[in-house]
């Protein structure tokens, strides 16, 4: 290998290392469908209170019966203190319904909150989720 093969080789694996690799944000309408909501009623399973997102995971039965382990994408975990969120609003076991959430376009058991989506608590609290 000449001199300038190694020195191309070199920077070229400096930049590999020090590239750090960005979390992805999706737009909101490419995953969920705004014309296409639904009222969620069920208990908590789950709540990941991260960054770039807060999700809770609720089990809901539909028509038939079947529990369905819907996961709610919430807003920022900032935007959820704005709005009057702590940390431990909601636990799992809570009962809880959420109003007018965007359902996936794919289909799958997951939901969006946009304006003006809502958690209902137990005791008739509503909670803005973006």
């Amino acid at each position: 290998m000449n001199a300038s093969r190694i020195g191309l080789f070199a920077a070229a694996s400096l930049l590999l290392f020090t590239v750090k690799t960005a979390t992805a944000h999706h737009s909101f309408e490419a995953e969920y469908d705004s014309k296409k909501t639904a009222n969620i009623t069920g208990y908590v399973t789950k709540v990941d209170w991260v960054n770039p997102h807060a999700f809770v995971f609720i089990d809901s039965k539909d028509e038939s019966g079947t529990v369905r382990n819907y996961q709610v994408e919430m807003g920022p975990p900032y935007a959820l203190v704005r709005g009057g969120w702590k940390r431990d609003t909601v636990k799992v076991g809570d009962k809880v319904t959420v109003e007018g959430a965007a359902m996936a376009k794919n289909g799958s058991d997951k939901a969006g909150s946009d304006q003006p989506t809502r958690m209902v608590l137990a005791n008739g609290q509503k909670l803005v989720m973006r």
